[in-house]
């Protein structure tokens, strides 16, 4: 299928207020609820777009890892069949140089990353080595990556009608308190459907309806969940995926990642441990502008060293959602084991 421009409208809209109501949405769209709803589902269905919910992995809470893994060439498929089984590797791209797949993995604490996700890899026929950079401080996700397609009254009036969650698309100030088991219940279905009702989840639990709305009242104010919608990346007008690996000098990270939200192509930027100590990546019209990019980076950065620039072949699973070859949703999501084990 292709988007339509009010397909696009309409997933802006969820990217901006991912659980904004049918109605209030409707009403600054200019378009009845009801034939929205239908839309969305016409558009979730196909796989061309997804509301999701995944751990932050902010590092002031937990554990962000990127993983560069090398394997042997005859046997990729099978080693990236068993990557994408391991929930807490929640993105897996092709890459097109220097390592064969890039890993984005998101844990409780080091400790789970060195048991669960480490102790794995070594364990995978055909994985032959593997190298990570953690995460020091998580400057911005794709939960910031906008379409742009709505006019800036529709983004004022999305803004305001965006509930906790929305807030929660960025990491805390502080950290914040853990949720009670009771309440992780709840994050596989917001995984799979990040506009998922409490009605719904009450169903699915067999709990009271007023008991997992208060619960998920919480967990949306808790800000551990980052809420996103996302678009499968042929749609977006920006196909290819470029990584950079960089080096900022010392105390300007900051300043760095407030002249990189200025960047509309921005996807993640990031401090790491490692052979360098600043990670970016964008989204791009053509291979063209990673030159573009290159420029503009150096332009707006002072002292950045832009050691390595890696374009993605495809990404094959996406904060927890499989993919198609094409970039759409295939509808199976790996829900985190942390959040599969409580409740």
């Amino acid at each position: 299928m292709d988007l339509t421009e009010e397909d696009l409208a309409l997933i802006n809209a969820l990217q901006i207020a991912p659980r904004v109501s049918w109605a209030d949405a409707g009403e600054i769209l200019g378009v009845h609820a009801t034939t929205l709803a239908a839309r969305w589902e016409r558009v979730r269905q196909s796989g061309a777009a997804w509301v999701t919910a995944h751990l932050m992995g902010d590092p002031k809470q937990m554990c962000l890892a990127l993983v560069d893994v090398g394997c042997d060439m005859h046997r990729r498929e099978e080693v990236t069949e068993a990557l994408a089984a391991v929930p807490q590797i929640v993105t897996i791209e092709e890459a097109a140089s220097n390592r064969d797949l890039m890993l984005t993995v998101i844990t409780q604490s080091l400790e789970e990353f060195t048991t669960a996700v480490a102790s794995r890899l070594k364990d995978i026929d055909g994985l032959l080595k593997y190298q990570t950079a953690l995460c020091t401080r998580l400057h911005s996700g794709g939960y910031a990556w906008r379409l742009n397609v709505l006019n800036r009254a529709q983004i004022s009036a999305l803004q305001a009608k965006a509930g906790p969650e929305a807030a929660g698309s960025a990491p805390p100030e502080s950290v914040v308190e853990p949720l009670p088991e009771s309440h992780l219940a709840l994050l596989p279905f917001l995984a799979r459907d990040g506009r998922a009702t409490a009605a719904g989840i009450a169903r699915a639990l067999g709990r009271h309806p007023a008991t997992v709305q208060r619960q998920l009242n919480r967990v949306l104010a808790s800000r551990v969940l980052s809420f996103r919608c996302e678009v499968a990346q042929k749609f977006s007008g920006y196909p290819v995926t470029c990584q950079w690996f960089a080096n900022v000098p010392a105390g300007r990270h900051e300043a760095a990642a407030a002249e990189l939200r200025g960047l509309r192509n921005v996807r993640l930027s990031a401090s790491t441990t490692g052979r360098t100590n600043f990670v970016i990546i964008m989204w791009l019209q053509s291979l063209a502008d990673v030159m573009n990019a290159e420029l503009a980076l150096q332009q707006r950065i002072p002292g950045i060293e832009l050691v390595e620039s890696v374009v993605m072949l495809s990404t094959v699973k996406r904060v927890g959602w499989m993919l198609n070859q094409d970039s759409t949703a295939t509808g199976r999501v790996v829900v985190p084991a942390a959040v599969t084990s409580a409740g």
